[in-house]
């Protein structure tokens, strides 16, 4: 079974989905991507997330995110499930469904936890960048829903500390203070951070976020 951790190249796939034949690495382009799997189709927790992405699509795509989820059904059955969700969800599903009924990709990306079930994947998460890197991985049991409130601040704080030397607090959101770089010497702090910045201690100084 494949392992996949942080700062590893996503393992690149074809797989046929709700949306045609994709090739993933071509298919993320420049974008960041989440990659979302769910046990099986007609499934009542998977039909709100799935609902619920799709409600937060426009989200995504302001952070120049692509949304592609995952079961080891097939496109048929996607198909019909989908129906389901618009109609129960008060939504319009519009981000491909990867049919992977070979568990070809369950198993590259380590989706199959036999002591959780032989048959069905767990919810796993990855954000991948448009470098292709994993960037993230989250792991949820069948009976827990997905949290993309979460989900959209990991994005921002990627997507921050990306481009600026800080880290990002606990309970940190957009638009709130950041932490500043270990590696930046505190005489080099005014250059970098003109806004200011609180030295709490001498490993933690705190800078009003950059890019607001």
């Amino acid at each position: 079974m494949a392992t996949v951790r942080l700062g590893d190249i996503a393992p690149d796939f074809e797989a046929e989905t709700s949306q045609g034949n994709i090739k993933f690495h071509e298919w993320i382009g420049d974008s960041w991507c989440i990659l979302f799997s769910h046990p099986a189709d007609f499934t009542p927790v998977c039909t709100t997330e799935l609902g619920t992405v799709a409600n937060y699509y426009p989200e995504f795509q302001k952070r120049n995110v692509k949304v592609i989820a995952l079961s080891v059904d097939g496109v048929d059955s996607h198909m019909e499930w989908i129906k389901d969700i618009n109609e129960t969800q008060n939504t319009t599903v519009n981000f491909p469904i990867i049919a992977d009924e070979n568990k070809h990709v369950a198993e590259l990306y380590d989706m199959m936890h036999p002591n959780a079930s032989e048959s069905f994947t767990v919810r796993s998460v990855f954000i991948i960048g448009p470098d292709k890197k994993i960037k993230l991985t989250l792991t949820y049991p069948a009976s827990t829903g997905r949290n993309f409130d979460e989900l959209l601040r990991v994005i921002d704080s990627l997507q921050l500390t990306a481009n600026y030397s800080v880290a990002t607090p606990a309970n940190w959101k957009d638009g709130e203070r950041v932490v500043i770089s270990p590696a930046i010497k505190d005489e080099d702090i005014p250059a970098k951070f003109p806004k200011g910045h609180e030295r709490i201690k001498p490993y933690l100084r705190m800078t009003p976020q950059p890019n607001k």
